[in-house]
């Protein structure tokens, strides 16, 4: 059951990249050809070229019909519900950015004790903020607010503060109750990536060679 919670982490936080950057694509693509075609527009009047400007303008116009307004708050929507549950991600692979030069320094119970405090704060404040956000959105949702370009309902775009919390609250859970049984925090190891390890396999041994 983790084991398909994790895929579904991973796919979940890929699919939305994925998105981000084709919608972004798309809307750059969008506005470079409405501009090239205003430009030939001009370019075609200037050289007296009909047949040019005719084409320019019907291109300018198909290409114009094609609203991506859009576009812009549906990426910044996808990118907030990357960053709730990429966040979940950060704590089950350790890859958060942390000051824990004390607990490196501390040794035996004192640094147990200080690491299991982090860690049960990490908990209760993403608890809260579950708590909170959940209150948020259904407030919202009896609103009935829509946002300004896509007019979807604000409540599923809001959604992604609890349920990315309550995800890394879980993961805050997992990871405590890991390290009260084995010692050991999760932490980013640059040898687990795809492709380096084998990488630095390969330089080692061209350097023995």
């Amino acid at each position: 059951m983790l084991r398909l919670l994790d895929r579904c982490e991973e796919v979940m936080i890929a699919t939305l990249i994925a998105m981000a950057t084709m919608l972004i694509f798309l809307s750059v693509s969008h506005r470079f050809a409405i501009g090239f075609a205003a430009d030939l527009v001009g370019y075609a009047r200037a050289h007296e070229m009909e047949r040019l400007a005719t084409f320019a303008r019907s291109v300018f116009r198909a290409v114009n019909e094609l609203k991506m307004t859009w576009a812009q708050e549906a990426c910044i929507y996808l990118f907030v519900w990357m960053a709730k549950f990429g966040a979940a991600y950060g704590v089950r692979t350790g890859i958060h950015v942390g000051v824990d030069i004390l607990a490196e320094r501390l040794q035996g119970a004192a640094r147990r004790t200080i690491t299991t405090v982090a860690m049960s704060g990490g908990v209760i404040f993403t608890a809260i903020l579950t708590w909170i956000g959940s209150d948020f959105v259904w407030h919202v949702r009896s609103g009935g607010q829509t946002s300004p370009d896509l007019e979807m309902p604000m409540w599923i775009v809001y959604l992604a503060v609890p349920l990315g919390s309550a995800l890394m609250c879980f993961r805050f859970v997992q990871a405590l109750a890991h390290y009260l049984r084995t010692g050991e925090v999760a932490h980013h190891d640059h040898a687990s990536v795809e492709g380096l390890e084998d990488e630095a396999g390969d330089l080692a041994k061209g350097g023995h060679a």
